[in-house]
């Protein structure tokens, strides 16, 4: 199938044309992803007092303001305060009890004041993203055993048509328990369309090319920054900013009749003469010919022992069990450590809609320096120089002296750039670390340990409401501790990748593994699995 693909152009006007109509999803996944900071975010409030009527608003004279209510503490009253000489007893303290005046000057909605998401309830902010979260684990797992199982095709259909139900719902059943376990289902939807839409992409262009697309494909997914910037500044009800995300799902719809179903996919099923079809029409809109006896060789199904590998044979042989806790670590600190940022930019203080897009701004030079680093330095050294500068940057924001925000968010937004750039580089490292006969599940598994960081990342972010750069620190910590441990992993540029576990064991070990690489190249089979991605 390599063979075939490169000789018709590996990343040709066919593959353009279908790349870029696979791409265009990824910026509503993306919008979907982050737009929590916009749905839910925080909110300054302020107990009402008993003099108070319903409508009373959040602004109040500060030296009122002051006598009222505890420092730093917007949950609490002082509940035997007079405003008479001498002013008020500093003894006793009573709860808001719910009974709240909330500030919306610059949010007029939000699913915090609806929800009563704060003070002693604010930890409900979290689980509702955290379960989220949780959602896209078993969306890659079960989806993506799905499409190998059905297609690649029924799955993205299927999964639009969820997101835009489930996307809709929440906004439309006024409880929070509905609100909870329907984002569960929109973060499994999510990943369904992500999944789908990215491994298509990658099982249509030639080995050399998979790289700079997987790169650019995380391009749309910045570009999913600025549109959700734009939604949420025009739309200030957050009802209605997910309604406008969501319904944009229905232009990829006819998807399901424009883009053609993996070629790579219906050959592992034995319909050769469909995607012989598929193959012949890429070759004449890249005007290419090429001879029947390729085209045959392209779809015959490889006659290797098509054994598969299990989760425990990652841990089998002690090197791998030693490159896959690495791999699984780094997986865990880079979602982490993404989402984090990504939704903790309300947090910096300033415009929130300004770092938002800042925070996605800096995606772009991110995703440029990693393409260029790739395929020039490598995989290993571009990865942990990211993960350790990106530390860096965050451990420093400790020192940064409260009246310099513009300097805290500079960093935070320097970390934000290396960790986009380090996300986009495990990637590639890790599909092509682990051996064939374990990729799928190596990667799939990768994929749900990031989960597990995306979402304890929200409740990182809490600890802002401590101290505002504590998140920060923590992230720090996790990346330079994952830079360290990357240098341990081995180099795969310009290697040829390890098919069988005793490949994988011995892979960085140069002078095993290159005894056998003539032979490795000859019996390699062409496999989707060599693409498949969170």
């Amino acid at each position: 199938m390599d063979i075939y693909l490169e000789k018709i152009g590996g990343f040709g006007r066919y593959q353009k044309r279908i790349f870029l109509l696979l791409s265009m999803p990824t910026v509503v996944v993306s919008m979907q992803k982050l737009a929590w900071v916009f749905l839910a975010p925080k909110v300054n409030h302020r107990c009402r007092m008993w003099w108070e009527e319903d409508n009373a608003t959040y602004p109040m004279n500060d030296d009122l303001m002051n006598l009222l209510y505890p420092e730093d503490d917007q949950c609490r009253y002082y509940s035997n305060v007079t405003l008479e000489p001498p002013g008020r007893n500093y003894n006793k303290t009573l709860s808001c009890d719910g009974d709240l005046v909330y500030d919306t000057s610059q949010y007029s909605t939000s699913a915090v004041i609806d929800y009563g998401m704060v003070c002693d309830r604010s930890w409900l902010r979290a689980i509702v993203q955290s379960v989220f979260m949780v959602g896209m684990l078993v969306g890659s797992y079960i989806l993506g055993d799905l499409s190998d199982r059905v297609g690649r095709k029924p799955v993205f259909l299927g999964s639009l048509v969820v997101m835009v139900v489930v996307g809709i719902g929440q906004v439309v059943i006024p409880h929070y328990a509905a609100l909870v376990v329907l984002r569960f289902f929109l973060g499994v939807s999510l990943q369904g369309i992500f999944l789908v839409a990215y491994v298509l992409a990658m099982e249509m262009v030639g080995k050399n090319s998979r790289a700079i697309v997987g790169v650019v494909a995380h391009g749309f997914y910045s570009i999913g920054y600025f549109v959700a910037t734009l939604l949420a500044w025009l739309i200030p009800s957050w009802r209605w900013l997910q309604i406008a995300m969501t319904l944009s799902a229905l232009l990829f719809i006819p998807y399901y009749w424009i883009i053609p179903e993996s070629a790579r996919w219906l050959i592992t099923k034995g319909r050769n003469e469909e995607a012989a079809i598929i193959l012949k029409k890429a070759a004449k809109i890249n005007k290419q010919e090429v001879s029947q006896d390729l085209l045959d060789k392209a779809t015959d199904a490889p006659k290797e022992d098509k054994a598969k590998g299990n989760f425990l044979d990652l841990f089998r042989l002690p090197r791998m069990c030693c490159i896959t806790l690495n791999i699984f670590f780094n997986w865990f600190v880079n979602s982490g450590v993404y989402y984090g940022l990504s939704l903790s930019t309300g947090n910096l203080g300033g415009n929130p809609y300004l770092n938002f897009m800042i925070s996605g701004a800096v995606e772009v030079p991110a995703l440029a320096i990693a393409t260029l680093l790739l395929n020039r330095i490598g995989r290993r050294i571009p990865l942990s120089a990211f993960l350790g500068l990106g530390g860096l940057s965050l451990l420093s924001t400790m020192f940064i002296p409260e009246n310099m925000n513009w300097l805290l968010i500079s960093l935070a937004m320097g970390g934000k750039l290396c960790i986009t750039a380090s996300y986009a580089i495990i990637y590639t490292l890790s599909a092509e670390v682990f051996p064939t006969v374990v990729r799928n599940v190596g990667l799939g598994s990768s994929s749900m340990i990031a989960r597990i960081g995306g979402a304890l990342a929200p409740f990182v972010n809490m600890l802002s409401d401590f101290w505002t750069p504590l998140p920060l620190l923590i992230f720090g910590i996790l990346s330079f501790m994952a830079s360290l441990l990357t240098l341990l992993l081995p180099e795969t540029l310009g290697c040829r990748l390890p098919e069988t576990l005793e490949d994988g064991e011995n892979f960085g070990r140069k002078e095993l593994y290159d005894n056998k690489a003539e032979v490795q190249l000859n019996r390699r089979p062409a496999s989707a699995a060599d693409s498949e991605t969170d």
